[in-house]
C-alpha cells in the first residue's frame, strides 16, 4: 500500500525553509547524518520540557510523526501524550558539536512501554496500536533519501528485567540487532545499548543482573557498546529519568557512538 509521506523533495523543500535557506543554496547543503532512536519510554522520553528543551541545536533536525524534517525541539517522540524529555536532542547536539561539518537527522521511533518481543517484524503494541519495528524501518527508509544511517541507539528493558524475560534478552537482543542491520542494509552500522538506571531500591539486584546481559554483549555482537547508567536520578516515580538525567544520558551514547565510528 502506497505510503503518503512527503517525497523527498518536499522533505527538501520544507528543511530549507525551516532553516531559511533559499533555492541557490539548496545544491550545497549537506546530507544528514542519520541516527535511529529505539526503544521504550526512557529514550522517548518522560523527562519534564523546560526552557533548554526550546534551544536545540542549529544543524540537529529530527523527523516528525508526519515524516517530514523538522528542528530539533523536545519532545522528540510521539508515542504518547505524555513525551517529554529524553536522550534524544542532547545526543543529537553532542554529535553536532563534535562534527562542525555535520547535520544531524535524529529518527525517533521509541514506544514507552514496549518488550523487546513487540520489537519484531509485524507485531503489534497493543496499547499504542503501533507497530514498532515496522514504523521504525518505515521512517528510517523514509529518512536514508536524505542522508546516511550513521548509527542505531536503544534504551529499552524495564519490561525485561525480571525473571525468563531477562533470561532471553540476551538472544532477542541480539537477533534486533542482526535485523536491523540486514534490513536496513547497513551490516556495519554502530548500535549503542544503555543500561538501566538504578532508580527504585525494590528493583535494584533484578536491575544490575539486567546490565550484566548487556555488557555480557560487548564483543559477541559486533560493532556494539553499552553506556552506563550510573548516577542518573528519576523525575519522582522511580521509573522515568528526569530531564537533566535524560540529556547527561544522550551525552553518554553520543561519547559512545563516537568512539564506535572510529
Amino acid at each position: 500500500m502506497p505510503h503518503l509521506l512527503p517525497t523527498s523533495l518536499a522533505l527538501g523543500a520544507i528543511l530549507l525553509m525551516a532553516a531559511g535557506l533559499n533555492a541557490a543554496d539548496q545544491a550545497a547543503a549537506p546530507r544528514y547524518s542519520l541516527y535511529l532512536l529505539i526503544g521504550q519510554s526512557n529514550m522517548a522520553g518522560r523527562g519534564t520540557v523546560d526552557a533548554e528543551s526550546a534551544k536545540g541545536h542549529p544543524r540537529v533536525f529530527a523527523l516528525d510523526k508526519a515524516g517530514s524534517w523538522q528542528p530539533g525541539r523536545d519532545p522528540l517522540h510521539f508515542d504518547k501524550p505524555e513525551a517529554g524529555v529524553g536522550p534524544g536532542l542532547a545526543f543529537g547536539a553532542a554529535l553536532a558539536e563534535a562534527d562542525p561539518q555535520a547535520r544531524i537527522g535524529l529518527i525517533p521511533c521509541a514506544v514507552g512501554g514496549t518488550a523487546i518481543t513487540l520489537w519484531t517484524p509485524g507485531t503489534q503494541d497493543p496499547v499504542t496500536k503501533a507497530f514498532p519495528y515496522d514504523d521504525a524501518l518505515r521512517r528510517t527508509r523514509l529518512a536514508l533519501r536524505d542522508g546516511t544511517l550513521k548509527g542505531i541507539i536503544w534504551h529499552q528493558g524495564e519490561a525485561d528485567r525480571g525473571g525468563d524475560r531477562r533470561g532471553q534478552y540476551a538472544e532477542h537482543l541480539t537477533g534486533l540487532v542482526a535485523r536491523l542491520r540486514t534490513d536496513l542494509e547497513a551490516p556495519k552500522v554502530p548500535f549503542v545499548a544503555g543500561e538501566l538506571a538504578q532508580l527504585d531500591d525494590r528493583q535494584r539486584e533484578q536491575t544490575t543482573q539486567f546490565n550484566q546481559v548487556l555488557a555480557g554483549l560487548v564483543g559477541r555482537i559486533p560493532h556494539f557498546a553499552v553506556v552506563t547508567a550510573e548516577g542518573l536520578n528519576h523525575r519522582g516515580d522511580k521509573l522515568h529519568l528526569d530531564s537533566a538525567s535524560a540529556r547527561e544520558l544522550g551525552r553518554r551514547y553520543a561519547a559512545a557512538m563516537i568512539a564506535a565510528q572510529r
